[in-house]
């Protein structure tokens, strides 16, 4: 399979048993060793604190067995950079830029999320898909 990378909102449905398809398609693609921006790391640990109400060392063990098999990706200053540039081109959110940029660094072909327009393609290199439709 090509290089992709996935957003936060993918990691927010392994816990969203409310959603059982939409959490085996997380788990799916996880198990594959997506890319993940360093960005995406710290929005997961951000959102799963508040949503899921747990101690910070609990939350912290989460992450950890959810990005075990994962490719962390930094954000560096050619990333945000980068974002700048994207943020220019496509008018992306500051958080939205960055996750893109981090993809983009790491030579990924498909970057999976909901946020963005489904089939959109960035610098003719990243193909924005959102995997629930």
């Amino acid at each position: 399979m090509n290089s992709f990378a996935i957003d936060t909102n993918i990691f927010l449905y392994l816990r969203d048993i409310d959603s059982p398809e939409k959490q085996k398609k997380a788990n799916d693609l996880i198990d594959l060793s997506p890319v993940v921006s360093s960005q995406v790391v710290s929005e997961y640990l951000n959102v799963s604190k508040r949503l899921l109400k747990l101690s910070k060392e609990q939350i912290l063990d989460i992450c950890l067995s959810d990005l075990e098999c994962c490719n962390i990706h930094p954000v560096t200053l050619s990333t945000l950079r980068l974002a700048q540039k994207l943020i220019s081109t496509y008018d992306f959110q500051l958080f939205d830029s960055i996750i893109v940029a981090s993809s983009l660094e790491a030579g990924c072909e498909i970057l999976y999320s909901e946020d963005f327009q489904h089939n959109q393609l960035i610098e003719n290199r990243l193909k924005i898909i959102n995997p629930f439709v």
